[in-house]
């Protein structure tokens, strides 16, 4: 979750009035970061993984599996002056709140070596130990589970303890403002995202059609206790869709985030374009989302749910026509300078940085840089810019000489600046913009995309290697059920990171062929009966020809492509000398790769699939696409004896029989924490 800062929010009528105040110092604390940390280099591959829990309540009484929204209290219990906290830190975790009252995250306290071997043996352990210590403060009937979407979020009487969807953050015709967060940034973030669209954030998810579904949505109350509960019967729900209606039907899903440290800022933009094409590949093949308020939806992720959740833009900007009459600038003060863009403040990337091939020569000729493997013309889409900011980042340079900003970086900055400022506290609106970043974290934490890049602070000047230096997050990965598949997922992608930097890989395709990977990542079952574009030879650094492959084949190899998992099992026999096994000190990694290739085959089911089929072959579905109370204890109950590897049955199930009896026999989750 991003800045969380303490202070007194103001209303979106007040805090727009600060708007460009926070986007003008924004990029002057950008420019002071940049000053500070340019000349970092030799970085050591340091990295951590963020992993986001729902609280469940189960009654096995009543057979029903609620989420908790009363025992967020927990955060106090596992953070510092907690009482649990001195276990926390024993065991080298890190507690976080979340959007939802029901959803904690939790990291490593500190982050891994990406140069040792023994850390990435660690990770699975270090999640294990996480979730032990998590359980045993909720303990009772409570239980947190790593599942990317609650089934009934939404549906009916959902919450222990029951509450109703009357909140005036959200005005939600489903959820209750006690889903959201306690801190005042949420609520406020939920209600100015209204306000400054000017109408409800509409949801709008391909409904599965099976023999009985019906035609339309029929979860929807006709209500008048807000202005806005006529909207889905004004246009906002769509035919066949499941309608939602607040930004907590995607912010209250879970994922599974990677940030790496590179070794500079040079290697950071090339590792965070070598990454780009993987993010809906991985989306793909960790698809666990087949559920969404009580229905069986056509797509198996979360991604464009999120994505409409926190879409801001008012109906001018979507370029669509106004749900009523005369609001299509919404909740903007008046409708000067504003511009049509073309998509959510939480999407795809829109543009490579551009991989820098002479580091010296950038720092003195700025958009005359040389490029490795970039060319302009991959960069296709031409996304809406910040001219202002665009033109104050390229004429920028140093007293001496330096400029920081070439086109393609510049550009990027300029595309995250269209964007306002959702949270603006009163006591954070004058800043010392040489020690502070937070108006530029404003911005730049409420562009959630696929990819992060993210520049150090104003303290990591060179000789600080305390600070973080330049880093890249991986944000597209759905959450899984059990530690083990959570760390599988976490240590190929930073390994694949590490062999890309180590080998000079060109996996560069234009941009506009990702965004069309990013659409068939949402269809169900895309993981093995899509093709996706790929780079046809990445050891080819001038032909930038494509071809289509599937998942199985970008994962497992082709005729034109030996697979991503050869070419970390090269990494690793150069890097650290060892080849995977079934058998010996690191056969956890033979496995992890196991999982990940049969799962791209389709010898593994993914998550979605899995939970797709449990339901559908479920004594109580009546092929409606519907998910009751009963499906959904006995699939959550299920789902919970998998992260508990308790069951043989069930892992070689869940997984397959070599693997399933693997984890049973192999298990880390007994440790005394």
């Amino acid at each position: 979750m991003g800045l969380l800062s303490l202070g007194t929010p103001l209303p979106w009528d007040q805090s727009r009035e600060y708007n460009e105040h926070i986007r003008e110092n924004g990029i002057s604390q950008l420019l002071e970061m940049f000053k500070a940390s340019f000349h970092r280099l030799n970085d050591t591959y340091l990295w951590g993984d963020e992993v986001e829990y729902i609280i469940l309540d189960f009654n096995n009484e009543a057979k029903t599996a609620k989420v908790s929204v009363d025992k967020d209290y927990i955060l106090e219990d596992l953070n510092e002056n907690g009482v649990f906290y001195g276990k926390v830190l024993d065991n080298n975790v890190n507690f976080h709140p979340e959007y939802g009252r029901f959803m904690i995250e939790a990291t490593p306290n500190k982050p891994y070596d990406g140069e040792s071997l023994k850390d990435y043996l660690y990770v699975e352990e270090n999640m294990v130990r996480r979730r032990i210590i998590a359980n045993e403060t909720l303990k009772g009937t409570h239980k947190l589970l790593t599942i990317t979407t609650y089934p009934l979020l939404g549906v009916r009487d959902f919450t222990s303890p029951s509450s109703k969807p009357n909140g005036k953050a959200s005005q939600s015709l489903f959820l209750p403002d006690e889903t959201i967060n306690r801190h005042v940034r949420f609520p406020t973030l939920t209600a100015n995202i209204r306000e400054r669209r000017g109408e409800k954030v509409a949801i709008n998810v391909p409904l599965y059609q099976d023999k009985n579904t019906p035609k339309f949505d029929d979860s929807i109350p006709r209500r008048s206790l807000f202005n806005h509960d006529d909207e889905p019967f004004l246009g906002a729900a769509k035919p066949n869709h499941i309608y939602m209606d607040s930004m907590g039907f995607g912010m209250g899903s879970s994922c599974l985030q990677i940030t790496v440290q590179a070794p500079s800022i040079a290697r950071a933009r090339y590792l965070y374009d070598s990454w780009a094409n993987f993010t809906p590949i991985f989306l793909s093949l960790t698809s666990a989302s087949p559920i969404f308020k009580g229905f069986l939806a056509d797509q198996d992720v979360r991604w464009n749910v999120i994505s409409m959740s926190v879409d801001d833009r008012t109906p001018f900007e979507r370029d669509v026509k106004p749900l009523k009459e005369g609001n299509e600038f919404g909740g903007l003060k008046d409708k000067q300078g504003v511009k049509k863009i073309a998509k959510s403040r939480y999407d795809s990337i829109d543009a490579y940085l551009g991989d820098i091939q002479n580091y010296d020569e950038f720092l003195t000729n700025g958009n005359d840089a040389k490029y490795g493997y970039f060319n302009e013309f991959l960069n296709d889409i031409n996304p809406c810019l910040n001219s202002k900011v665009y033109d104050r980042l390229t004429k920028f340079q140093t007293n001496n000489g330096e400029k920081y900003f070439d086109t393609p970086l510049a550009k990027h900055f300029a595309h995250l600046f269209i964007r306002d400022p959702l949270v603006i506290f009163n006591e954070r609106i004058q800043l010392d913009n040489t020690t502070s970043t937070d108006h530029f974290e404003n911005i730049q934490s409420t562009n959630w995309q696929t990819l992060r890049f993210k520049p150090p602070t104003q303290k990591a000047i060179p000789s600080n290697k305390d600070t973080p230096g330049w880093r890249v997050e991986f944000r597209s990965m759905e959450i899984q059920i059990t530690d083990f598949e959570n760390a599988a997922f976490s240590i190929f992608i930073t390994l694949l990171g590490d062999a890309i930097l180590n080998n000079n890989y060109n996996f560069y395709i234009p941009i506009s062929k990702i965004e069309e990977n990013m659409k068939k990542a949402h269809k169900r079952d895309s993981t093995i009966n899509e093709k996706f574009h790929f780079k046809k030879d990445v050891n080819d650094k001038l032909n930038y020809e494509t071809t289509e492959l599937s998942v199985d084949e970008i994962i497992n190899g082709s005729g034109s492509f030996i697979g991503l998992i050869e070419i970390v099992k090269i990494h690793l026999k150069s890097k650290f000398n060892i080849e995977l096994s079934p058998s010996g000190e690191y056969s956890r990694f033979y496995y992890y790769f196991q999982l990940i290739s049969k799962r791209a085959s389709g010898e593994i089911l993914t998550t979605a699939k899995y939970i797709r089929n449990f339901v559908q072959s479920h004594k109580d579905y009546n092929y409606d696409s519907k998910v009751d109370e009963t499906i959904n204890y006995d699939l959550l109950k299920k789902l919970e004896t998998v992260t508990e590897l308790s069951d043989k049955k069930a892992l070689v199930e869940f997984f397959d029989e070599e693997i399933g009896e693997y984890l049973f026999n192999n298990k880390f989750n007994e440790f005394v924490v």
